[in-house]
């Protein structure tokens, strides 16, 4: 007489398989790839080694350059119609110089390192567009100060580095500026006890509901 498995050991043995098959098939990749070519000679297995690298690392820098312009980050109405809207009444988009700040000379660092990370930070707010999780100016304005307090707390953690890409403290001619500003200047930032983000939130963007975020007046 023979008897069937039942079904959670029968669910069992299949899991197992799946997971013996999936190894065996990584093993006979990973033999395929590190096995000496029969067919090409070593230097033209290189050759198209460098190639490939070149045409990836090209398409890749493309990729990475398209997403770190201003069309592509107010592509979408979420950042058009409300943070971009706000930074045309600002001295960043327009003043008597002609120097503009885009989305990227705040929001993404210059150096390659941190930009990588940034930009996979970044990723997750695809899943916000996916989901509508801002979808709407009433639904923008309840995340406001949550979106806010991201940047802020990253602009703090950095020093304000995208803030001093431009604006340099060893530059800064102090007798030039109001004497509320230049107070403190001297006082605050040339000691590094504060970052440019400490006192200048809200220098491009409309400020969120303020009340009880630590340090504001």
């Amino acid at each position: 007489m023979t008897t069937t498995a039942d079904g959670p050991n029968a669910a069992l043995k299949t899991k197992r398989g799946f997971i013996a098959r999936s190894w065996d098939f990584a093993l006979e990749l990973w033999r395929v790839l590190t096995r000496p070519s029969s067919v090409f000679a070593l230097g033209t297995l290189v050759l198209a080694g460098f190639v490939a690298g070149v045409i990836f690392w090209g398409g890749f820098n493309t990729a990475l350059e398209i997403t770190n312009t201003e069309k592509f980050c107010t592509g979408c109405h979420e950042m058009k119609d409300n943070v971009f809207a706000e930074l045309k009444s600002t001295i960043h988009f327009s003043n008597r110089s002609g120097v503009r700040a885009t989305c990227p000379d705040c929001h993404v660092p210059h150096n390659w390192t941190d930009k990588i990370a940034r930009k996979m930070q970044a990723s997750k707010e695809v899943w916000g567009k996916i989901f509508g999780t801002i979808n709407t100016r009433e639904k923008f304005q309840d995340h406001r100060l949550e979106l806010a307090a991201h940047e802020w707390a990253r602009f703090k953690a950095n020093d304000s580095l995208e803030c001093r890409n431009c604006h340099s403290a060893d530059s800064m001619d102090i007798t030039k500026q109001s004497p509320r500003a230049s107070v403190a200047h001297q006082r605050f930032l040339f000691t590094k006890e504060k970052t440019c983000i400490d006192c200048h939130k809200g220098i491009a963007h409309q400020l969120p509901d303020m009340r009880g975020v630590p340090g504001w007046q």
